[in-house]
């Protein structure tokens, strides 16, 4: 994009607005229309973040960084330059490339019994999860005409990483599950080929606005982990993909009080492990109570003993794959 191109995206997307529309609330109003408040960007426990809607700019006192809009969701996403002018674009409405993208793939999925018979195979059979999930598959052709006749042109799939440098499905024999600005492709022909995803970073929690008001949260590594625990009634249950949390994921398990369960695989490396413990430590600094439930076989006899309004056992059995 060129100069006049970025300065139109900005004007077209207040600061304030895009803060606000990811949780952000002021504390304070000071001389000048200018606001203060938390600082999304890292812990902060006394306002630090300034934000001048009039210019369109913010400074954080706190940790030092500030600028427009584009620099905000570079931090905030911890994504480069290109990828954050790219979700900015999609979130204002230029290019809603990536729903349109989901829409097809939602529509592939009971098209292919290879696609509906790798997710029973991985215990995931109920239409509501699905639905819930917005599962779909990418058969490996098709998509490129798709999006053409929608108006895309071939340089935009490229640049987004749906397609390759031949024009081919990106995602090809994958199951895909829709992310925040992203998508997540499993492979139902190799057990051992890449996880895919685009060139952006990976968001902030899975489901987390349906789930942050819940007093007892559920986190676990995968989305798989997340689709069973769903299916067997477990909706207080959110997924960070990956053991380790990115700033974004661990500011939205702090921004209130509650406690986490953190249900990470049981590694023969001990990595899931690991990661459950240091992250466990992390936010009981912050005041948040968190607990590890050690081993994934256990999972189900553990949850079934927590006993709150958010967390309930369910009547059937929870099953649990890697």
């Amino acid at each position: 994009m060129n100069r006049k191109a970025l300065d139109e995206l900005k004007q077209q997307i207040p600061l304030l607005d895009y803060l606000q529309a990811h949780d952000w609330q002021a504390a304070r109003s000071i001389r000048g229309g200018r606001l203060m408040g938390l600082c999304p960007l890292h812990t902060d426990h006394k306002p630090s973040f300034l934000v001048d809607p009039g210019q369109n700019l913010f400074y954080c006192y706190g940790c030092a960084r500030g600028g427009d809009v584009i620099r905000f969701a570079e931090l905030y996403h911890q994504v480069k330059f290109p990828q954050a002018v790219a979700l900015l674009r999609e979130w204002c409405g230029v290019t809603p490339l990536l729903e349109e993208v989901t829409n097809f793939y939602r529509m592939q999925l009971s098209r292919h019994r290879e696609a509906v018979a790798y997710l029973e195979q991985r215990g995931l059979h109920e239409p509501e999860v699905i639905e819930h999930m917005r599962i779909g598959y990418a058969p490996g052709r098709c998509l490129r005409a798709w999006l053409n006749q929608l108006g895309y042109p071939l340089s935009t799939l490229r640049q987004a990483g749906l397609v390759d440098t031949a024009g081919c499905d990106a995602y090809s024999h994958r199951i895909v599950f829709p992310l925040e600005g992203n998508l997540y492709g499993r492979s139902i022909l190799d057990s051992v080929a890449p996880h895919r995803f685009l060139p952006a970073g990976k968001g902030g929690l899975c489901a987390w606005e349906q789930v942050r008001r819940s007093p007892e949260i559920i986190l676990v590594e995968g989305l798989f982990d997340y689709a069973m625990l769903w299916q067997a009634g477990f909706h207080n249950v959110t997924c960070s993909l990956g053991n380790h949390l990115n700033a974004r994921q661990f500011l939205q398990l702090c921004d209130g009080s509650r406690t986490v369960y953190l249900a990470f695989d049981a590694d023969a490396n001990g990595s899931g492990q690991s990661a459950a413990q240091q992250i466990s430590r992390r936010l009981w600094s912050q005041s948040v109570t968190a607990r590890y439930l050690a081993a994934v076989r256990k999972w189900s006899l553990q949850i079934a003993k927590i006993s709150s309004a958010s967390v309930r056992s369910s009547s059937r059995s929870v099953g649990f794959v890697r």
